[in-house]
């Protein structure tokens, strides 16, 4: 069960939204897939209402085995996934990297996704997983507790940019903040790396304004929906209306994002969430899947 529908209802309901709307399906840039022993940490800490879920209760609706969490995604009709994933300590990235350049192979529909942290030798495993075949990287702010500006990060940054490899990055305040979490750090990575792809995670929340100022003003700037315009968010960190046709000026650069499976909701709320804004089918169909389609290209690659 999740929450108060069954998989098999609540699978029907997803697919019916994607369907009336004339897609083949979802692409969702932001669910978690990491090795076993660490995604049960990251619910621990949910269970353990952590410091950095501002201590709000926080159930996880999907702890399935890893199989069963992928074929769900199936059952709801995601042609294509991601495996967020992130270090919180140096000489983690790369033992992670490994982890899920071994996941996306034995997962074809999961976009092959790897992480960085500000230590010696990023910019090598970087390289090197751009070169397996990476296409698309995390970082957390938040939970890594760095500066994404810092001085160790520039060539990885670099490399990114040059490659066209986009980054899914948690910088925004939310749910509690950071030491290096908001804009301004974000705000001194592109203005040495303007080119640099990045995908903001939650909207930016709570700082939406502003990280819709930094999608305005550069190209490669995007923003992911992930718990965004949910009860859950809206009820702490409510979206302000008033910039709802900023939202739907930038229709072609905000992907769908979920938090899978660490959502404390059924997982078709948030497709409910994006439909209530009333920004219109052209638009959903850009953000649930044309958007992301356009970006990562060939999504059997």
């Amino acid at each position: 069960m999740t929450g108060d529908i069954s998989v098999g209802a609540e699978a029907a309901e997803v697919r019916r939204f994607w369907a009336g709307l004339g897609l083949p399906g979802l692409i969702d840039v932001h669910t978690h897939f990491m090795p076993e022993r660490v995604l049960r940490k990251v619910w621990g800490y949910f269970d353990a209402l952590g410091p950095l879920t501002g201590g709000l209760e926080w159930p996880i609706t999907y702890r399935q085995e890893e199989a069963e969490r992928a074929a769900l995604l199936r059952e709801f009709g995601v042609r294509a996934f991601t495996a967020m994933l992130y270090p919180h300590k140096p000489g983690m990235a790369r033992w992670l990297n490994g982890w899920a350049a071994d996941f996306a192979h034995r997962t074809p529909d999961c976009l092959h996704t790897a992480t960085l942290y500000p230590e010696p030798g990023v910019d090598t495993y970087v390289r090197e997983a751009i070169e397996a075949g990476a296409r698309v990287f995390k970082a957390h702010v938040q939970v890594g507790a760095y500066d994404p500006a810092d001085e160790l990060l520039q060539p990885a940054w670099g490399l990114l940019a040059e490659a066209g490899v986009p980054t899914v990055i948690h910088c925004g305040s939310g749910p509690a903040p950071g030491k290096h979490t908001g804009p301004e750090p974000i705000k001194r990575v592109l203005a040495r790396h303007p080119r640099l792809s990045l995908i903001v995670a939650h909207m930016g929340m709570p700082e939406y304004e502003e990280f819709l100022d930094l999608a305005e003003r550069y190209a490669e700037v995007r923003l992911d929906t992930t718990m965004a315009f949910t009860d859950f968010s809206e009820g702490l960190m409510p979206f302000p209306r008033r910039v709802l046709p900023r939202l739907a000026d930038l229709g072609d650069r905000v992907l769908l994002g979920t938090d899978f499976p660490n959502i404390p909701y059924p997982y078709v709320h948030q497709l409910d969430a994006l439909e209530r804004l009333g920004l219109g089918e052209p638009w959903l169909r850009a953000v649930c899947h044309d958007n992301a389609a356009e970006l990562f290209g060939d999504l059997n690659g």
